[in-house]
């Protein structure tokens, strides 16, 4: 499952300042509603989660974590097409010997604020219609922070 925690109005994990009302994650998820209705932006599917997730590695195991981050930056650096990124994608998952996601519960978790120069915060403030050069300067931006 995913979570984030706000305090004093930013997230906990990554910095995102809350907005209209809305934690990081509900910005988050705003950002998956929008890509059903543009086939466009929902070919950044893997590049929006990847995104987030990154910035949030309390929803991993340190493994998890680690290949997330790798995969994430051999398709940056290599302008992997999104079928190719699946495919490899499912190759890293398949028959794992441990656990990507955090067994931990929720409330349990260990979170520790890193701050990033843009979160879903920048996208979602962005809007709708911005959604897909936003999210090509996020990914940039965090391959460039990894």
């Amino acid at each position: 499952m995913i979570d984030s925690r706000m305090i004093d109005g930013y997230c906990s994990e990554c910095g995102a300042k809350e907005q209209d009302g809305l934690s990081c994650l509900e910005q988050f998820e705003y950002l998956l509603v929008w890509e059903h209705d543009d086939p466009d932006l929902y070919a950044l599917h893997f590049w929006t989660v990847s995104n987030y997730m990154l910035q949030h590695p309390s929803n991993f195991t340190r493994e998890g974590y680690q290949l997330t981050k790798s995969l994430f930056v051999e398709a940056y650096d290599n302008n992997w097409e999104t079928p190719y990124i699946l495919k490899r994608n499912r190759e890293l998952t398949t028959n794992k010997p441990f656990k990507i996601t955090n067994p931990t519960p929720l409330a349990e978790r260990m979170r520790v604020l890193r701050t990033w120069s843009m979160t879903v915060n920048d996208v979602y403030a962005a809007g709708e219609m911005k959604a897909i050069e936003s999210i090509k300067k996020w990914r940039t931006a965090i391959r460039a922070e990894l």
